[in-house]
C-alpha cells in the first residue's frame, strides 16, 4: 500500500530562462529607488486627492473616467498604513512620514515591470522567433517615457498592463482554438481576456480602444469559423454562446462590480456631493443626509418644501425670493412687473421654502389625514416667509427677453391680474397617478394660463445685476422650445405644515423636521446617475503649460517636467525614448509600404512570399498596427487637453511592431549569406544607438543623478524640449 514511497517524488518543471531574466529587470528597472523624489510628481497631486478620499471614505466624482484605476491607487496606500492625511495642493511638496511612498508607487511600478515579459510572449504568440519576442521586450525595458510613467502613483501603466494582458490572453485562447477548443485552458484564457479588458476599461475609458479591436477581431474569426464545414451548428453556437460570455457578459458584471465597490467604500458626505441628485446626497451618511433624514416621502397640500434644480451645474441652486422687487425699467430700456423678485439661489436659506397650497382651499397647513399631491395636480406656491404666490405673465424676462418673467405676485391694483396656478408634471414617473415624492420625484411645473415650464435659466448664462445680487435667473419657458433638466425639479427639504399663522409659520420654517422615512437609492439607480455624471460632467479645459497635439506625438516634439529638485539640477522628465520612437514610425511606414505592394501583387496573381508567411504578417499588422491605430486616431476627434503620457498605449503597440518588421526583413527580403550578415550586423549597431540614448537620458527618467546646467543643454535635443535649467 505504500509502496510508491519506495521512490522519491520527482516534479518536473519548463522554465523559460528569457522570461524569469526580463521579468527580473523589469522589476529592477521599475522598482529601483521608488521612493525617489520623496516629494509630490506631477499628477501625483491629483490622483493623491483621490486616495486620500479612499481612506477615509468620502464620496468623491472624477470625470476622468472609472473607479478601477483610483482603487488600486487606494489599495496600495491601504497596504502602507496611510491615513490620508496629507494634502495635496501643490506639486514638488514634500511627503510627511505619514505617507508610505514606496506603497503607494508600489503597483504602478509593479504593472510597468510586467509589461515587459509581456510584450516577450505576444510576439511569441503571435509566432514570431524568441530572437523577436526578445528584442520587443528589451525595447519596452529600455523606453524611457514608460519607466517615468511606471515609477509613480499614476494610472498609464496599470492601463498598459492589462491591454497587453487581454491581447496576450486572447492570441494564447486563439491558438488553442484548433486542437484544445472547450478545454480548461482554452476557457482560462477567454475568461481572462474579458476580465482585462474589463479591467483595462475600468482604470481608463481609453482601455475602450483595445477592448474594441479585440471585440472585432473575435467576430471576425468567428465569421470564419462559420465557413468552416467541419463543425456543427451546435457547436457553432456553443462558440458564440462562450465568446458572449467571456467577452461581454462577463465584463459588463465586472465593470459594475467596480462602482459597487467604489460605492461601498465611499459612504460619507464630501465636497463633490453637491453635483449629485438630492436622493443620491441624500444616501450618503453626513451632508443632506443630516438635513432629510426623517422627512415625509409623499409631498400633500400645505408642506413646506425647498426646491433643488435638478440640473445642478455649473452650482447647484433651490427656487428662492425675497422682498425686493424687480426694477420698474433695466439698464437696456425694457420695462419689467415690478413684482417680487424670484430667483434660483446657490446657498440653503430661510428664503428657499415655499408651502404647497390647494386652490380650491385657503389653509396653508396639512389636513390630517394628509392629501398627497399626484401627477397632473394643479397647485399655487406660497413664499414662505413672504406669503406670496409663485406667478408668471407676459412680460418678458430679465435676462432672457424671449422667455417670461418668473415673480412673485403683487397686487398693484392695476389690469395685470394673478396668474398664479401651475401643473405638477411628475417627469420620472411609473404611472399617471403616481404621487409627488420627496426627493425621488422629478417635477416640471407648467404654468396654467400659458403653458410656459418654471426654468433656471441662470445656470447656462449670466447671473443677475446687482439690483437681483447676483443670483441666477428664473423664467417661463415655452414648451414648444423642448425638455431640459434646467426645468426639472426635487423637494429636497420637506416637512408638513402645523401652523396657520405666519409668525408661527416662521418659527416653524427655521426649525429641522423630524419625521421617519427611508429614502436609501439601489445600487443601480446609484450607478445610473453616477456614470452619467462620469461621462457628461466635464471641467473646462483650459491650455496647460505642458499640454500637445497628437501630431506632436509621432515627432516627439514634446515633453512634460514632471518633477524638479528646489535646489540642485535634478528633474524628471516624461521623455521617449529618440532612437525607438523614430525606429517605431519608420517601421509603421515600411508595414504599411510592403503590405500595400504585396496586396498589389497578390492582385495580379504574384506571391512574394509563402501564403503563412502572409498570414503571420497580416496578424502581426492586425494586433501590432491595429492597436497603435485604434489608440492613437481617436484622439484627432477628441476636444480635451492632450498630453505626451495620452500616447503610451499607442507607442507600446508601435514598439512591438518593430522585431515584427526587423524578422520580415530579414527572413524575406534579405536572401543571401551576406546580406543577412550585414542585416544582424546593422541591427546589432542599431540597439546599441537604442541602449546608448537609454543611458543619455535615463538621469531624466529617474531624476538622479543631477546634472549641472551644461549637461542639460546638451541634453536638449530639439528645441521644443522644455528642459529647465536654473539660472545661478
Amino acid at each position: 500500500m505504500l509502496g510508491f514511497l519506495k521512490e522519491p517524488v520527482v516534479v518536473t518543471a519548463k522554465i523559460n530562462v528569457n522570461l524569469v531574466a526580463l521579468t527580473v529587470l523589469g522589476l529592477i528597472s521599475r522598482l529601483w529607488g521608488l521612493c525617489y523624489p520623496r516629494a509630490v510628481v506631477f499628477d501625483e497631486v491629483y490622483y493623491g486627492q483621490f486616495v486620500s478620499l479612499y481612506m477615509k471614505r468620502i464620496f468623491f466624482v472624477d470625470d476622468s473616467g472609472p473607479p478601477f484605476g483610483h482603487m488600486l491607487l487606494a489599495l496600495g496606500g491601504y497596504l502602507g498604513g496611510f491615513d490620508g492625511n496629507f494634502l495635496w495642493n501643490r506639486i514638488g511638496a514634500e511627503y510627511t512620514m505619514n505617507v508610505p511612498v514606496w506603497s503607494l508607487r508600489l503597483l504602478p511600478a509593479l504593472a510597468g515591470a510586467l509589461c515587459v515579459p509581456l510584450a516577450y510572449q505576444i510576439l511569441v504568440e503571435l509566432h514570431f522567433s524568441h530572437c523577436a519576442a526578445l528584442g520587443a521586450a528589451l525595447l519596452i525595458l529600455l523606453e524611457n517615457s514608460l519607466i517615468t510613467q511606471s515609477r509613480f502613483m499614476l494610472l498609464e501603466s496599470i492601463l498598459i498592463f492589462f491591454i497587453l494582458l487581454a491581447v496576450l490572453s486572447y492570441l494564447k485562447f486563439y491558438n488553442l482554438q484548433k486542437h484544445s477548443a472547450f478545454s480548461g485552458s482554452w476557457w482560462f484564457w477567454l475568461l481572462l481576456t474579458g476580465v482585462a479588458c474589463s479591467c483595462a476599461v475600468g482604470v481608463k475609458y481609453m482601455g475602450l480602444f483595445t477592448y474594441m479591436l479585440l471585440l472585432a477581431t473575435a467576430g471576425l474569426h468567428f465569421w470564419h469559423m462559420i465557413g468552416d464545414q467541419s463543425l456543427s451548428n451546435v457547436s457553432l453556437l456553443c462558440h458564440f454562446l462562450a465568446r458572449g460570455l467571456a467577452l461581454i457578459i462577463i465584463p459588463m458584471g465586472l465593470y459594475l462590480s467596480f462602482f459597487y465597490v467604489h460605492l461601498a467604500l465611499l459612504y460619507r458626505s464630501g465636497p463633490h456631493d453637491q453635483i449629485m441628485t438630492s436622493a443620491f446626497q441624500a444616501s450618503l451618511e453626513g451632508g443632506l443626509a443630516r438635513i432629510t433624514q426623517g422627512q415625509p416621502l409623499e409631498v400633500a397640500y400645505g408642506s413646506q418644501i425647498t426646491l433643488r434644480n435638478v440640473l445642478g451645474k455649473p452650482m447647484q441652486c433651490w427656487l428662492h425670493s425675497h422682498t425686493n422687487t424687480y426694477p420698474i425699467r433695466y439698464e437696456n430700456g425694457r420695462g419689467s412687473s415690478h413684482q417680487q423678485q424670484v430667483t434660483c439661489y446657490p446657498f440653503k436659506d430661510v428664503n428657499n421654502w415655499w408651502i404647497v397650497k390647494d386652490p380650491g382651499m385657503q389653509q396653508l397647513v396639512v389636513s390630517n389625514p394628509p392629501r398627497p399631491v399626484r401627477h397632473g395636480h394643479i397647485v399655487q406656491l406660497v413664499h414662505g416667509i413672504t406669503t406670496r404666490y409663485l406667478n408668471t405673465h407676459d412680460v418678458a424676462a430679465p435676462l432672457s427677453p424671449h422667455s417670461q418673467e418668473v415673480s412673485c405676485y403683487i397686487d398693484y391694483n392695476i389690469s395685470m391680474p394673478a396668474q398664479n396656478l401651475w401643473r405638477v408634471e411628475i417627469v420620472n414617473r411609473e404611472s399617471d397617478t403616481d404621487v409627488w415624492k420627496t426627493i425621488l420625484s422629478e417635477v416640471r411645473f407648467v404654468h396654467v394660463n400659458t403653458s410656459a415650464v418654471l426654468k433656471a435659466s441662470g445656470l447656462s448664462g449670466a447671473s443677475l445685476p446687482e439690483w437681483g445680487y447676483r443670483q441666477l435667473e428664473v423664467v417661463g419657458e415655452k414648451l414648444s422650445k423642448g425638455y431640459h433638466q434646467s426645468m426639472v425639479w426635487n423637494v429636497e427639504e420637506h416637512r408638513y405644515g402645523k401652523s396657520q399663522e405666519q409668525k408661527e409659520r416662521e418659527v416653524e420654517l427655521h426649525s429641522p423636521t423630524q419625521m421617519d422615512i427611508s429614502k436609501n437609492l439601489s445600487f443601480m439607480a446609484k450607478f445610473t446617475e453616477l456614470q452619467w455624471k462620469i461621462l457628461t460632467l466635464k471641467n473646462e479645459d483650459t491650455e496647460h503649460k505642458y499640454s500637445s497635439s497628437a501630431l506632436d506625438w509621432i515627432t516627439m516634439d514634446t515633453n512634460i517636467a514632471y518633477w524638479l529638485h528646489p535646489t540642485s539640477g535634478a528633474q524628471i522628465h516624461l521623455l521617449g525614448n529618440v532612437a525607438t520612437w523614430a525606429s517605431a514610425n519608420a517601421a509603421a511606414l515600411v508595414y504599411l509600404c510592403l503590405s500595400l505592394w504585396y496586396l498589389l501583387r497578390r492582385r495580379r496573381k504574384i506571391y512574394d512570399i509563402p501564403e503563412d508567411a502572409w498570414q503571420l504578417w497580416m496578424s502581426a499588422g492586425g494586433v501590432c498596427g491595429g492597436g497603435w491605430a485604434v489608440n492613437y486616431l481617436p484622439f484627432f476627434l477628441m476636444e480635451k487637453t492632450l498630453f505626451l503620457y495620452h500616447y503610451l498605449p499607442a507607442v507600446t503597440f508601435q514598439i512591438l511592431l518593430i522585431p515584427v518588421v526587423l524578422q520580415h526583413l530579414g527572413d524575406h527580403l534579405c536572401r543571401s549569406v551576406l546580406l543577412k550578415s550585414m542585416f544582424s550586423a546593422l541591427i546589432v549597431a542599431w540597439f546599441s544607438w537604442v541602449y546608448f540614448v537609454y543611458c543619455t537620458f535615463s538621469p531624466l527618467s529617474y531624476g538622479q543623478p543631477a546634472l549641472s546646467p551644461s549637461e542639460l543643454r546638451a541634453l536638449r535635443w530639439r528645441d521644443t524640449w522644455n528642459i529647465l535649467i536654473r539660472k545661478h
